[in-house]
């Protein structure tokens, strides 16, 4: 089966995605659509609560999928940070801003998923397993 024949059942999920997205109807978008696919989905409107959410959650965290630039704390800081306390979680960065504003957060590196706002549903969920099964 090619990549165009399959459909959102082959995208469905049982892992634990950690959504950081300071912009609340993306967020709760992001969220439901995960959410209907199986996964289940901690959200965070900043890197602050990702980090008291990430702290708290006793399970473990399969992904984070993290906007690039947000208040105070990147979305690659915010990671970097949450590396050291699950070195096996995967992580997507999410952006609507170009590639010459995202090169200084080192984004756009080989080997860093990445979705490009704004995206489809069937973009958002392609994207999502691609990163959780490499």
């Amino acid at each position: 089966m090619n990549q165009t024949e399959k459909t959102f059942a082959d995208y469905k999920g049982t892992e634990n995605v950690l959504v950081v997205e300071d912009e609340e109807m993306t967020r709760n978008m992001v969220t439901e659509i995960l959410e209907g696919l199986g996964y289940t989905v901690l959200n965070a409107p900043n890197a602050e609560t990702a980090i008291e959410i990430s702290d708290d959650f006793e399970d473990d965290i399969h992904l984070l999928l993290s906007d690039v630039i947000m208040p105070l704390m990147n979305g690659k800081q915010l990671s970097n940070q949450l590396a050291m306390s699950r070195p096996t979680m995967k992580v997507l960065f999410m952006s609507g801003y170009t590639d010459n504003m995202l090169a200084p957060y080192g984004i756009l590196e080989e080997n860093i998923h990445f979705l490009q706002k704004p995206f489809s549903v069937k973009i958002l969920t392609q994207k999502v397993r691609e990163t959780l099964d490499s």
